[in-house]
């Protein structure tokens, strides 16, 4: 069984310095019927102008990735990292018992594109954490390149929650499945370019929900996905 979600029907907030689409509700967009799925709670697809960002605030209790598509993105927090996400990294920061941050454009002239994703943990008051790790295009060409995992296994980053994020690209000919386990959900968010998943055409923004079997993806333009694997 599958549930389209097209770009359109996200909620949207235009702040001048932040121009963001929200997949399930989030701040003061809410909607019933979104308000995630399974132990993914947010999906946001944010422009961050020059100069512009999210000034020191606190989270617990959340596993938070983020995943830049254009621009650069500067970190700060008070485990003292300091770094800048660039397209390729993916950074996974557990908030635990509590952790204050900020993100900021780092990008002099040009907007950044970022992902921001939340998944709720499997336990709370764990120790606050934090992960970043490049993945080049040619360990996700053509195939579902395992990011995150609750172990951390195959080069992936690791999570408090028995959830599971692969990232691909795919042109033409290129196509890779993933064969859900009974019990399991699956989620795929198209972060740009357009893509055939399980029959269905899907473009940027778009996303689509499986309940069982399969998930199969080919017939991509210039597209990158996410794909989600959920207790």
């Amino acid at each position: 069984m599958l549930e389209i979600r097209r770009s359109a029907e996200r909620g949207h907030a235009q702040h001048g310095w932040l121009d963001s689409y929200h997949t399930f509700s989030f701040a003061d967009y809410y909607d019933p019927r979104h308000n995630g799925y399974g132990a993914l709670v947010v999906i946001n697809e944010d422009r961050v102008q020059p100069a512009a960002g999210f000034g020191t605030h606190s989270h617990r209790d959340m596993e938070i990735i983020s995943y830049v598509l254009a621009g650069k993105l500067a970190h700060k927090d008070s485990m003292g990292n300091a770094s800048v996400i660039v397209p390729g990294d993916v950074q996974r920061m557990s908030a635990g018992t509590g952790v204050r941050h900020s993100e900021y454009n780092a990008e002099p002239s040009g907007v950044t594109h970022f992902l921001q994703i939340w998944i709720e943990p499997n336990r709370k008051g764990v120790a606050p954490s934090y992960e970043q790790k490049r993945y080049p295009p040619g360990e996700k060409r053509g195939r579902l390149r395992l990011v995150v995992s609750p172990d951390g296994r195959a080069g992936s980053l690791s999570m408090n929650q028995d959830a599971f994020l692969h990232v691909g690209l795919f042109d033409g000919d290129e196509r890779a499945s993933l064969e859900l386990r009974a019990g399991r959900k699956g989620y795929v968010h198209v972060a740009r370019g357009e893509v055939t998943v399980n029959g269905v055409r899907l473009g940027a923004g778009d996303a689509v929900k499986s309940a069982a079997g399969p998930i199969e993806v080919m017939g991509g333009e210039n597209a990158e996905l996410l794909l989600f694997d959920l207790p």
